[in-house]
């Protein structure tokens, strides 16, 4: 179980290797948005933060809540409840920022809770069903079926970046 305070993870992760067995287990942060549960390949997951109120921009879509300061780094935030289509709930204490490197890019995706890491073998995942429209599988990769749960398993990189009228995504600098 993961902890409601600030936790970190590595500075550095390394990318998803694409070319991986497809017979690994695999392993998920898995957390909540409205009454669904997400998963997100843990690879991508930088750290988990609780809730702060982001510096909001101006015009900005309407997901996205502005930005936070991460060890001198400006992070773009993501309310993962507006872009998923989550009727929307007060923030409170178990409101979770888990920010996420995507490339060379720091990104923040508030969630209403974060419950567990999941290591899922390739028989807990099942394939997204065909609805008539594609508009899922840009960004559910898979559905996992573990313990009576049912997880949708996410692209985040498409998920994130999917708005690509706005440029969101903010150079991660090394010191």
């Amino acid at each position: 179980m993961i902890s409601d305070t600030h936790t970190d993870a590595p500075d550095v992760l390394e990318e998803p290797d694409e070319t991986a067995s497809q017979g690994a287990v695999k392993e998920f942060l898995a957390f909540s948005v409205g009454q669904e549960e997400y998963g997100v390949d843990i690879r991508f997951v930088q750290e988990i933060r609780s809730y702060e109120r982001p510096t909001a921009m101006a015009l900005a879509p309407a997901d996205y809540k502005g930005v936070i300061q991460l060890r001198g780094v400006i992070v773009p935030v993501i309310d993962l409840r507006l872009r998923l289509g989550a009727a929307l709930a007060p923030y409170n204490e178990l409101t979770m920022v888990i920010v996420l490197r995507i490339g060379n890019h720091l990104m923040g995706a508030v969630v209403d809770r974060v419950s567990d890491v999941l290591m899922l073998h390739p028989h807990h995942l099942r394939p997204v069903p065909a609805v008539g429209a594609d508009y899922a599988t840009d960004f559910i990769t898979a559905l996992g079926s573990l313990d009576g749960r049912t997880i949708s398993l996410l692209n985040i990189e498409s998920l994130m970046l999917r708005n690509k009228n706005v440029n969101l995504t903010l150079q991660v600098h090394h010191n």
